[in-house]
């Protein structure tokens, strides 16, 4: 890091703790404690919120960051991204909404809050949500599109990318315009590898450039409309993040969007850039520790699995929203003199007691999961399908050589296969357990005081 970028590192960081907004609404959620109540958090300076599913006895702990970017040569911008939490959707204490929007354009940031509040209320009001989530979204999406249309915010060329995921009991309804991004974290035996719930809509996509390009727009970077490079080629490769493929009208220099999919922008939209969302269905497993929903100015330069890693490392929400942000405002530092806006939104998965062999597994899960991000230094940023700069990985386990951590990833493998294998031996399993977490929090505070030093 050069002198430039440590000034702008430590600008970001008076300013990040300083005064960072709350965006999270989250009515109706239920407090637990001092943990989930409304006490602030040092990092994120946003409440750990709660909801409990139920009819599948499963709780979310969720807490959530938007960071308005670094922006030197218009330090008058303010932060085009908004999201929305919302518990207990129409009554229904098994139904709750994250999303998040990244407004672009003049109006970038009208057309995101207007697109959410909209989104949001559309959900609400739909009697047929339950019997047909994807046909909800569907209608919600293209109905708040046409509405911001005809409001009296000038979209011609501002809009919206927008992704939300609706939890209805057990099950993950994933909807997408645009390069914002869901992603799971998922325990397969071994560590936490991350499964996306959404497929960012770009040019890059296959499917997708064939279809703008039917709808009459031309793909080009800026440096092939510029004539740098070849027009004439229609290929990019999937790290080209710093010069794009763009849509562009014909002959014209305008709208210039990364994207193929938006609410808004009337102009992108007459070349294909339509308000339809791709919805992806996911069942919750015992296994699905987490999901993630975040802007482009997260995924812009990390993985799935970078995200993934992250979030696995911090048993606290507020934690993983704070490192995630920070990470992400470096790397766009190291690539550039300004940064995107940053939004984030983690969700927790935990099984409340339905069973005592539930618990111990779900509980080891979690302990396994940290100690096997310490012992295993392994890239695997390759197994997550991001948009992240070769080399750029994020790496959160401590230096090798520490033979407590080692014994204890070891340790952990064995008991989560013991688990599997035995679920009768619940009772041995709580004990077990409790022993091992003391284990965890003394090996974490030894990385703590390496780290430290």
């Amino acid at each position: 890091m050069d002198r430039v970028q440590r000034k702008c590192w430590l600008r970001f960081l008076r300013l990040f703790f300083r005064d960072l907004p709350s965006s999270t609404g989250s009515a109706g959620a239920s407090s637990r404690g001092d943990d989930l109540g409304h006490r602030r958090h040092l990092l994120s300076g946003t409440p750990l919120g709660s909801a409990i599913l139920p009819s599948h006895r499963l709780l979310l702990r969720f807490s959530s960051l938007s960071q308005r970017g670094h922006y030197p040569d218009s330090p008058e911008s303010e932060n085009q991204d908004t999201l929305s939490i919302k518990t207990q959707l129409q009554g229904n204490p098994n139904l709750h909404l994250f999303a998040v929007f990244d407004g672009h354009g003049y109006f970038g940031a009208q057309c995101a809050a207007f697109a959410s509040d909209r989104l949001v209320d559309h959900l609400a009001g739909d009697p047929h949500l339950l019997d047909d989530p994807v046909e909800s979204f569907n209608s919600a999406f293209l109905a708040a599109n046409s509405e911001l249309h005809d409001s009296e915010i000038d979209d011609t060329m501002s809009g919206t990318t927008a992704t939300a995921v609706l939890v209805v009991g057990d099950t993950l309804f994933v909807a997408n315009v645009g390069d914002a991004r869901a992603v799971a974290g998922v325990w397969n035996g071994e560590w936490v590898v991350a499964e996306d719930l959404s497929s960012d809509q770009t040019p890059l996509r296959k499917d997708e450039y064939e279809r703008v390009r039917q709808c009459g727009a031309t793909v080009l970077s800026v440096d092939q409309v510029e004539g740098i490079d070849d027009p004439a080629i229609q290929s990019w490769e999937m790290e080209s993040v710093e010069d794009p493929p763009r849509l562009w009208v014909q002959n014209e220099m305008y709208p210039g969007a990364v994207f193929t999919r938006s609410i808004g922008n009337s102009t992108a939209e007459g070349i294909g850039a339509v308000a339809e969302p791709e919805v992806m269905t996911v069942k919750i497993t015992p296994n699905h520790l987490f999901f993630v929903v975040a802007s482009d100015g997260v995924f812009h330069l990390l993985s799935s699995q970078d995200v993934v890693d992250m979030v696995s490392r911090y048993p606290d929400p507020r934690d993983a929203c704070s490192i995630i942000a920070a990470e992400s405002y470096k790397l766009w530092l190291a690539h550039d003199s300004r940064t995107d806006d940053i939004t984030i939104i983690v969700v927790h998965i935990e099984h409340l007691p339905d069973s005592d062999a539930a618990v111990a597994t779900n509980e080891a899960s979690h302990t396994s999961t940290k100690a096997s991000l310490m012992v295993s230094r392994k890239a695997r940023t390759d197994g997550g399908s991001g948009k992240a700069m070769k080399g750029r990985s994020f790496d959160p386990s401590p230096p090798d050589g520490n033979l407590k951590i080692s014994e204890l990833g070891h340790y952990v493998t064995i008991f989560i296969n013991t688990i599997k294998a035995t679920r009768s031996k619940a009772s041995k399993a709580h004990s077990m357990i409790k022993a091992l977490k003391t284990k965890a929090e003394n090996v974490e505070a030894e990385v703590k005081h390496l780290e430290e030093a």
